[in-house]
């Protein structure tokens, strides 16, 4: 299945980067725990930054995040 139809990931890194996201997401901060949704806004040199949400579910595979610009 190639990342463009796939909707779980086993990896964070796999989920951001499946949406070109890797670069937004800081290493340092703390882990998305099981069942938890992290959203956080980075700058991509707009006036508003990009919006991103990930979810994390209780077997531990990451959803495809969803983003948008703000």
């Amino acid at each position: 299945m190639t990342s463009s139809k796939q909707n779980w990931f086993p990896t964070l890194n796999a989920a951001l980067e499946a949406e070109g996201l890797l670069d937004a997401w800081d290493c340092f901060w703390q882990q998305i725990g099981y069942n938890e949704t992290r959203s956080f806004t980075f700058q991509d040199g707009t006036k508003h930054g990009h919006y991103v949400s990930i979810y994390r579910n209780e077997q531990g595979q990451y959803e495809r995040p969803v983003h948008y610009a703000r």
